[in-house]
């Protein structure tokens, strides 16, 4: 059986999670959102008190750790780690900024690159991230880019969190996303860039039903899904 593969890189605040997700759902694909699998490792490192941007630190907890992705009865993937759900508290905010610093890490990529790429040898996946296309999946089917302004991307993220019951302020959000974006754009492992061949979706102007249609735009002039 030939599997395919979509890979969508962009900044963080892009959409790049919820578009992924219905994305593959309109596929029938597997959505691996590798993002959460870097806040898995993120948060392990926080609870161990360890400093997320100190190498040292953090590989000496890679060895033991034990994280596992799996997909809940509506679809939503899961992660686990030793075993315990933590797939809401990977989304708290203070893990965001530890897991730019602990993902900028070669040996925390390295760790996870085969973790990431099994997903694709086993199934028909729609992966996001920031280096899918460039790094983790080279040869993918399709490669897209999804960006937005700044500006439009704190918008979501303040409204995400509010969703969440998180308080935030959207200054501290813009401040938050360009500099996740600096930080993402200058590390020197796998830094985020636009992969040569894939395709520029920027949804600044678009709402979610028009990013996703555009989306699948794409996906249908490479493979025809």
């Amino acid at each position: 059986m030939s599997f395919k593969s979509v890979a969508i890189d962009g900044p963080a605040g892009a959409g790049k999670s919820t578009l992924a997700r219905q994305l593959a759902g309109r596929l029938g694909f597997l959505y691996v959102d590798t993002g959460a699998i870097y806040r898995t490792v993120a948060l392990a490192v926080l609870r161990a008190g360890a400093d997320p941007a100190d190498e040292s630190q953090v590989v000496s907890l890679l060895e033991g750790l034990d994280i596992r992705m799996g997909y809940g009865e509506d679809g939503a993937q899961r992660m686990y780690l030793n075993g315990e759900d933590v797939s809401g508290a990977i989304r708290e905010h203070r893990v965001s900024g530890a897991a730019s610093k602990s993902s900028a890490l070669p040996a925390v990529r390295a760790f996870l690159l085969d973790f990431q790429r099994r997903q694709a040898r086993e199934h028909s996946v729609v992966m996001d991230g920031r280096d899918i296309g460039t790094v983790v999946l080279p040869g993918a089917d399709v490669k897209i880019f999804l960006t937005a302004a700044p500006e439009a991307r704190a918008r979501r993220r303040l409204l995400e969190l509010e969703q969440r019951g998180e308080q935030a302020d959207f200054e501290a959000v813009l401040r938050d996303i360009k500099e996740r974006d600096w930080q993402d754009e200058h590390r020197p492992a796998a830094p985020l860039k636009r992969a040569e061949d894939a395709a520029l979706l920027d949804t600044t102007s678009m709402n979610l039903e028009q990013s996703l249609e555009g989306l699948l735009a794409l996906v249908k002039e490479k493979i025809g899904q």
